[in-house]
């Protein structure tokens, strides 16, 4: 029969586990942001979107357990409770990094965005000086008849 500490353990090691593939994930979206492969960022971030789905039921899974006072809890082995309290540890330095790649990456589309829109204004602008000079009368070719019938 499993103790409730093993559950904890095995919940411990999914939230670590779907950190390390978010940090991954976060990686390629940095790539992918800076080639500005905007198709391969779309479908990234949905895969993203389904790991941040399952972290939220991890956590969500792991909060009778926050409730709980550590010392009380019964381990299998010292190096059981050991494991647990290392991934966890590992995990919350996962997660300060996986917001900070969330943070650069936000930045990093901004600027994209950015230099988008400018590119956008220029080639409108240019558009229209284009535009304004087909439309001027003195460009088409015109000619007055200045003969004369004797």
């Amino acid at each position: 029969m499993p103790l409730s500490t093993d559950i904890l353990a095995e919940l411990v090691e999914k939230k670590h586990d779907l950190l390390v593939q978010l940090r991954d994930v976060g990686h390629r979206q940095m790539e992918l942001i800076d080639g500005a492969d905007m198709t391969q960022l779309l479908k990234l971030l949905s895969s993203k979107q389904r790991l941040l789905t399952a972290l939220q039921d991890v956590e969500r899974q792991l909060n009778p357990f926050r409730r709980e006072n550590p010392d009380d809890r019964v381990w299998r082995t010292p190096a059981d409770r050991a494991r647990c309290a290392e991934l966890a540890a590992r995990s919350e330095s996962l997660l300060a990094e996986v917001v900070e790649q969330e943070k650069r990456s936000e930045t990093q589309l901004r600027a994209h965005r950015d230099r988008v829109a400018e590119e956008l204004e220029g080639a409108h602008q240019a558009a229209r000086a284009a535009s304004a000079y087909s439309e001027n009368p003195w460009t088409h070719s015109q000619q007055l008849d200045l003969s004369s019938e004797g």
